[in-house]
């Protein structure tokens, strides 16, 4: 099963693409975690969240346990400027030398500017988004 870190904007229909592949992201999440931590801004995975769709779906593909419905918190969203000073700060490490991050670098530096330009238009909107995940 092959996860993936795939954005949320809130609302039905942001009225834009907001398809980010995520798939190195999530592989290599740990990493990029330590190194937003070196640059000082926020990790990305702290901009997690999961509305009840989102986390129904991860049970059924085999991910959860159902009783964590009844108990799953409201979902949190965050300003697409939160998320810019983390994606930004991340691209500007690794524009120059993505290999830090390993083999995937160069993947994980294109999904990083896939995560600006959907945070771009989030902003350009004055709408919030979150991170989802899911594993196929």
């Amino acid at each position: 099963m092959a996860a993936s870190m795939y954005i949320v904007v809130e609302g039905e229909d942001p009225g834009f693409d907001t398809f980010v592949n995520g798939r190195a992201l999530a592989r290599n999440e740990d990493s990029v975690e330590k190194l937003a931590l070196r640059l000082g801004v926020r990790p990305l995975i702290e901009f997690f969240s999961a509305d009840e769709n989102s986390m129904s779906l991860l049970i059924e593909e085999g991910a959860g346990n159902r009783e964590l419905l009844q108990r799953l918190p409201p979902p949190q969203w965050y300003s697409a400027d939160e998320g810019l000073a983390t994606v930004e700060a991340l691209i500007m490490a690794l524009e120059n030398e993505p290999q830090q991050l390993g083999s995937e670098g160069e993947q994980i530096f294109s999904e990083l500017m896939d995560y600006r330009r959907v945070l771009r238009k989030t902003r350009e909107r004055n709408m919030r988004w979150h991170l989802a995940v899911s594993w196929r």
